[in-house]
């Protein structure tokens, strides 16, 4: 059976799959990533996990892989197969394509932005399917976001585009990583509101899913936080509608578990703000964890699409 591999490499852990051409999962496996071991490690460990992957498809179906798709985190230079930096993994310029395809027999490699992935995926059959314009935003330790566009996803013109995270919401607020202050992420990720609540509930272990538990029962200090957050992401997301217009705007990461806890009043907020766009589809993602991969899969199945045949 024709078939891809898959592969989506986290800070903590990688997801990877064997994907047929209709989409279906062949085979799926876990790894951890260990990135305790230094960046070299890592990148080792990719090669290691890509090449089982390789001979568990040639055991099952007969044939190897006919290609495969990663999705790395970080700056990737996508059209040139480098993963050009990652603070979480330590790695600068790394030929990625180069060095997978050599270990895998030679056969084609795609690379992908994580988030741009997974955006993809939601896309094409996820929550996004259909929609010909929309804007995927995962709220994780991070915010990120993917602009889609008749079906794919827009990349700008040096590999930064969707960065809705470092839109500057609250000026002079808390620092950002980036060097800005008040930056969205800092104030309404899933890591901004577990240190919101860690700090208002005096318990330096609690988090962002015990704060919306807390908002749950009626906690006031809970929805004061919760709420703050809420007006920050909808800040950002109506700027981001004002330049992108989309039609569904998918609400993805940890955050996106808290359900209509998030999206209720997350809806109310953005539609409070908006006086001429119109309001967009505001939708949670549909493809949880597994976005990355299934994204991965397909940026596999496109390159082979566009291979001229020899």
């Amino acid at each position: 059976m024709k078939h891809v591999i898959a592969l989506d490499v986290g800070g903590t852990g990688m997801k990877a799959a064997l994907v047929a051409e209709d989409g279906t999962l062949l085979h799926e496996a876990r790894r951890a990533t260990g990135r305790d071991r230094g960046p070299d490690a890592v990148v080792e460990t990719i090669q290691d996990f890509a090449a089982e992957l390789l001979d568990t498809g040639r055991e099952r179906f007969g044939r190897p892989a006919s290609a495969a798709g990663v999705a790395v985190p970080g700056i990737v230079d996508s059209e040139h197969g480098i993963a050009v930096y990652a603070a979480n993994l330590g790695w600068r310029d790394v030929p990625m394509r180069n060095l997978l395809s050599r270990r895998l027999g030679g056969i084609p490699v795609a690379l992908g932005h994580d988030v741009r992935t997974g955006g993809l995926a939601e896309g094409r059959i996820g929550a996004g399917r259909g929609a010909d314009r929309f804007l995927f935003v995962p709220l994780g330790t991070g915010i990120a976001g993917a602009i889609g566009i008749a079906g794919r996803i827009e990349a700008g013109a040096h590999g930064y585009a969707g960065e809705i995270g470092h839109i500057v919401v609250r000026p002079g607020g808390p620092a950002c990583g980036c060097g800005q202050h008040g930056c969205l992420e800092t104030l309404a990720s899933a890591a901004a509101v577990s240190r919101a609540w860690a700090a208002a509930s005096g318990d330096p272990e609690a988090d962002a899913a015990d704060c919306a538990k807390a908002v749950e029962s009626g906690d006031a200090r809970a929805r004061e936080v919760w709420l703050a957050a809420v007006g920050a992401l909808a800040d950002g997301l109506v700027t981001a509608i004002t330049l992108l217009d989309p039609r569904t705007l998918i609400i993805g990461g940890g955050l996106a578990e808290a359900g209509e806890t998030l999206f209720t009043p997350l809806r109310t907020a953005v539609e409070e703000r908006v006086t001429f766009q119109r309001l967009p589809h505001i939708v949670p993602a549909a493809l949880g964890d597994t976005a990355g991969c299934l994204g991965a899969g397909l940026l596999a199945w496109d390159l082979l699409a566009t291979e001229v045949p020899a």
